[in-house]
């Protein structure tokens, strides 16, 4: 993607979304993974299976842990979390996925008490591994979420010092338009890292479609625009309406914000 073409448009969610997807215009599904229930291993057959047979593109996963597993303070689960990751990657050979989002606030919140230096030295090794167990040419994406959902990495500039200190050219930031807006971060923020971003998740007022609320778009996409950023769009959101109309809204709003900013 040249700067000023349009970026590829997406949603997030599971494999019995694709099809509504594709009638709104998408170009790809960005794929969920909790709800695949990967370490199943029936429920693994049945998502490669899956996966080979959608209508729409699978670039990037997201939703990337399962709920009880800890990658930061005093119980490690690794061994169980490099034998998820495994078929993580798999299913992303199968895919053909590029991308996948370290986001699981869960998995690195540093308990009470816990020391936060450990605690960062615990996830930076976390992201190394991770990264390094992807299939070949593939990037891990590192989103920061606001604190009510995590207490370590909440900001862009977090994700992308974050990355930064694994030394790993494949493991890369993220910013989110919801965790941004609910950190009250500064928007010049894209400008200053956009470059450093590999990808973008997006909502609007109320964690809703992009286009049916007061998030300055303009300004949001200009500044990625003008940094450079080279990534997609996904949408993380829930919607107003019709699913398929809400979605094929947001997609014609976001070419014509892009194309505008």
């Amino acid at each position: 993607m040249t700067m000023a073409s349009i970026p590829l448009i997406g949603w997030c969610g599971t494999p019995d979304k694709a099809a509504a997807m594709q009638a709104a215009g998408l170009d790809y599904i960005e794929m969920q993974l909790v709800p695949l229930r990967l370490e199943d291993d029936a429920a693994f057959a049945s998502a490669k299976a899956v996966l080979r047979e959608l209508p729409l593109p699978v670039p990037v996963m997201s939703y990337l842990f399962p709920h009880d597993l800890r990658l930061v303070g005093p119980e490690v689960h690794e061994i169980r979390a490099r034998a998820y990751i495994d078929r993580v990657a798999e299913l992303m050979a199968v895919a053909g996925a590029q991308q996948v989002v370290y986001g699981s606030g869960w998995t690195r919140n540093v308990p009470d008490g816990f020391d936060s230096a450990r605690a960062e030295a615990q996830f930076v090794h976390a992201l190394d591994w991770i990264a390094r167990a992807l299939p070949r040419d593939a990037t891990l994406v590192i989103e920061p979420l606001n604190r009510k959902e995590s207490n370590q990495c909440n900001h862009v500039v977090d994700g992308v010092q974050f990355a930064r200190r694994t030394g790993l050219p494949q493991v890369k930031g993220l910013a989110d338009f919801y965790h941004v807006d609910e950190e009250r971060e500064a928007l010049d923020t894209l400008s200053t890292y956009g470059a450093e971003l590999a990808h973008v998740h997006l909502a609007d007022t109320g964690r809703m479609n992009p286009g049916t609320g007061a998030y300055d778009y303009r300004t949001f996409l200009g500044n990625l625009k003008g940094a450079g950023y080279a990534g997609r769009l996904s949408c993380e959101c829930g919607v107003i309406g019709e699913p398929v109309a809400a979605m094929r809204h947001s997609a014609e709003f976001l070419r014509r914000a892009w194309s505008q900013a």
